[in-house]
């Protein structure tokens, strides 16, 4: 590969993950950030790293660090999807991008420099598209090959304030000359880590260092991971830029002058853009089951929510979406605070419409099931119509989640990549009840009594005792003076070993078991014990106890 064959022109945006957060939170830039990923800060600020937050640090160091952090989960997919516009952006005026990985292109050098005169004018044309584009502090590195130029753009020192000029934000090695920019850097940029500590040992630490030794010594001792490693180390990159193939473009953006101010207007002003976002799929036979609608109003703000469908959306489901991120708990003639100055339609979950068509003979039941649902929920609200899941928690009431029609269920906070995915991942609920779980789950806890063989209401001692071997059950009522069961409690069932108090022998019994809540918040701790009884008709229950007494929480039945 010849020199000017390989010079390749890398654009970096530094801190991109935590831009990407910013654009879609709205969060203020010079605010403290961090992003965690599995318990350790994966990308921060710079006003974090100048509290001495590092990427690495476990989260209660970082916090103890910046008392003032503001965290956030990282997201991947949403690294990728704000930066979608941005390359779509730079191919328009440089064709052939490379995608290296959110917040870094690649392209070669060799067009771009030929078309602006220059490989400085070039990089000059770029950051001016990034600084239309917001991103602020993004860098240009040039070289031979997409590694050197990489890290050309990463070796140019931040900016500071009054300082942002173009010349100060490029980097230019020249042909030839990236086996000498390359020599001090470290060598764990080409190698990985237990390979660099092994190194590390061997008295390598530099890239010149990596560079200076036998090329077959290399290979022979670290196969080929370390002939790739030494290659890169003396300058030598067998990859080239790879241009992508844009995707096509389905999505739908449409701006409003002078902006709508009412909610009703906006969802008649957009029927157009909502038939051609679907059109445009169907011309290609293909079906969108998940849109992300972005919204921008007068005063700077930012609205965006991913919706999905039970089946595939059409033009009036999409209109639906964009009326419900928008009214909220309102109504579709509600006034906005903001008047709307742009809205995006962005399909997520594109599928062939060979996967979803219907069987020869229709849809049956279960297409008139769905056409009912979906024009109660058009009609009462995104909120209207729901279907129960099952989702995670210590207590069963906890786990009844309810989730509007069309939407996946919620993920919880410390749920696995699986889990989010519709694949069991719960976190383990120490205190959780295990499988086998009741059959019926009581919506509000039913009163319940329990009494011991002497008529007394038995009891649980701070270690988690029974004051005595229950003997007596009911449901439905308390107990009255003295001990005894009220003449109006409600039995379990309609037992025959009642005694006059309308109790129930217990026949068996299991527990307690703890279940201990946020013990270090002292104003919302919680301590309740469960307890499994079988009455004399044989019918399974759950009891909990609490401080204001017994109750039954579900039935086996």
């Amino acid at each position: 590969m010849t020199a000017e064959a390989g010079r390749t022109i890398v654009l970096w945006c530094p801190d991109w993950p935590v831009h990407a957060v910013r654009r879609e939170l709205g969060v203020d830039p010079a605010a403290s950030i961090a992003l965690i990923a599995r318990g350790v800060v994966f990308a921060c600020s710079e006003a974090a790293r100048g509290q001495g937050v590092t990427r690495g640090l476990k989260l209660r160091e970082a916090q103890l660090r910046s008392p003032g952090l503001l965290v956030h989960d990282y997201d991947a997919e949403l690294d990728v999807r704000v930066f979608e516009p941005v390359v779509r952006r730079i191919e328009q005026i440089v064709p052939g991008v490379q995608v290296v990985r959110p917040g870094t292109l690649a392209m070669r050098a060799r067009g771009p420099a030929r078309y602006y005169g220059g490989e400085r004018a070039a990089a000059s044309a770029l950051l001016a598209t990034a600084a239309e584009l917001g991103l602020v502090g993004a860098r240009v590195g040039v070289a031979d090959g997409p590694f050197a130029a990489e890290q050309a753009a990463r070796a140019i020192p931040p900016s500071h304030p009054g300082d942002e000029t173009a010349a100060s934000a490029v980097r230019i090695v020249e042909p030839g000359g990236s086996a000498a920019f390359l020599v001090p850097l470290p060598v764990s940029l080409v190698t990985d880590p237990r390979t660099a500590t092994l190194l590390d040992r061997l008295g390598v630490r530099t890239l010149g260092e990596l560079a200076a030794l036998p090329e077959a010594d290399v290979r022979r001792r670290f196969g080929a991971a370390g002939a790739f490693a030494h290659d890169r180390a003396s300058g030598r990159e067998q990859t080239s830029v790879l241009a992508r193939t844009p995707p096509p473009e389905f999505e739908v953006e449409q701006h409003f002058e002078p902006p709508l101010d009412r909610i009703d207007q906006l969802a008649f002003a957009f029927r157009v853009g909502a038939d051609a976002f679907i059109e445009r799929m169907r011309a290609v036979r293909l079906v969108c089951t998940g849109l992300r609608v972005e919204i921008d109003d007068e005063r700077g703000g930012h609205s965006s929510r991913s919706w999905l469908h039970p089946r595939w959306f059409t033009p009036a489901d999409v209109i639906d979406r964009v009326r419900w991120q928008l009214q909220g708990a309102g109504t579709a003639d509600t006034g906005l605070a903001s008047p709307i100055v742009r809205l995006r339609v962005i399909p997520e979950r594109i599928e062939s419409t060979g996967d979803h068509e219907e069987g020869l003979w229709g849809g049956g039941p279960d297409e008139r099931v769905h056409h009912g649902l979906t024009r109660v929920q058009s009609m009462l609200g995104h909120d209207a119509v729901v279907t129960a899941t099952v989702g995670g928690g210590r207590m069963l009431s906890d786990r009844q989640v309810l989730v509007p029609w069309g939407d996946r269920a919620p993920v919880r906070a410390g749920r696995t990549a699986a889990a989010a995915g519709g694949r069991q991942g719960d976190p383990p609920w120490p205190g959780s009840l295990p499988a086998l779980a009741p059959a019926s789950v009581f919506r509000e806890r039913v009163p319940a009594t329990l009494l011991d063989a002497r008529g007394v209401s038995v009891a649980i001692d701070a270690r988690g005792a029974i004051s005595a071997p229950p003997e007596r059950f009911a449901v439905g009522g308390g107990v009255a003076a003295g001990g005894a069961f009220p003449a109006a409690s409600v039995g379990s069932t309609t037992s025959r070993a009642r005694d006059g108090f309308g109790a129930a022998p217990v026949r068996a019994w299991a527990g307690p078991w703890p279940v201990v809540e946020r013990w270090w918040d002292p104003e919302r701790a919680k301590r309740v014990h469960r307890f499994q009884i079988v009455d004399d008709d044989g019918c399974a229950w759950l009891l909990v106890r609490d401080a204001e007494g017994w109750w039954a929480e579900a039935r086996y039945d």
